[in-house]
């Protein structure tokens, strides 16, 4: 599941921006002011010089090269800079709010990005963020930690890809660069309610964290791996997402004199399954 920098970068680029078309308003948020900026409202935008805030209403749609914004809303709240200056330090959109860049969309109710910190959350009941090979998704909201390297799904969140999936209450994805400088997830925790779907079996657990490197899913805290009729439990397990083969592990339980020894593994497998899966 790959994440870049480019969809953050747009935000600020396109949102920030949105105060209009005059050449002073592209600097308060810095970028490149070569780049041609177009915001379009059907209810026009509007200027609040006492609360210090830009707003676009109705169908808003802000562009600027390749990113686009469009929300019901859009909206710029800035402040003077001591030198005089004005800077945007947050950066709203509200009402079906859509994210395009190249090659990733955003989908969301509601959109705030917060620039001092470097922080986009994405609420709403169906947040999305997709690439032409994942797709995460969540009932409650998406947050993108710019300087954390971090991204957070909340509620009943899902990761997917080519058909296996990854679901909990709450996903949480850490991002790194390449040695192109480009930003890939590395790293994905999930946290309650877990659940692996792969093309042959589904896999359960309290916790779970998924290796992108090298595919490998490590569940702990009452695993339970199903494949047709068949079941198995046990206290950790290792999920491999690319072959689709599982390692299920007992727990560890206390011998007579305190020591700790192996569990055991328990498992129900039904007859005429095992050749079959």
């Amino acid at each position: 599941m790959t994440l870049r920098r480019s969809l953050l970068g747009g935000v600020l680029g396109i949102l920030g921006l949105l105060v209009g078309g005059n050449a002073w308003a592209l600097g308060l948020v810095g970028g490149d002011s070569d780049q041609p900026l177009q915001v379009d409202a059907d209810d026009g935008i509007e200027w609040q010089q006492d609360q210090q805030i830009f707003i676009a209403r109705g169908n808003a749609v802000a562009t600027r090269g390749d990113v686009e914004v469009r929300a019901d809303t859009l909206r710029a709240y800035y402040r003077k800079k001591p030198d005089g200056s004005s800077e945007v330090w947050r950066l709203d959109a509200e009402g079906r709010v859509v994210i395009t860049a190249p090659s990733e969309k955003a989908y969301a109710e509601k959109g705030v990005y917060d620039i001092d910190n470097g922080i986009l959350v994405l609420t709403g009941r169906a947040v999305r963020f997709v690439t032409p090979q994942d797709e995460i998704s969540a009932n409650r909201q998406l947050e993108f930690w710019e300087k954390k390297g971090m991204a957070v799904a909340r509620g009943n969140a899902v990761a997917s890809r080519e058909g296996r999936k990854l679901r909990a209450d709450t996903l949480t994805a850490h991002v790194k660069s390449d040695n192109a400088g480009k930003s890939r997830v590395w790293r994905v925790e999930a946290y309650d309610n877990v659940v692996v779907l792969t093309d042959t079996e589904t896999v359960t657990s309290s916790r779970a964290i998924y290796n992108v490197d090298n595919g490998l899913a490590t569940m702990t805290g009452a695993v339970k791996i199903t494949r047709g009729d068949n079941q198995m439990n046990g206290c950790t397990a290792e999920v491999n997402m690319r072959s689709g083969i599982s390692m299920l592990k007992a727990c560890p339980t206390a011998g007579p004199g305190g020591e700790s020894t192996p569990g055991r593994v328990r498992g129900l497998i039904m007859p005429g399954t095992v050749k079959k899966n």
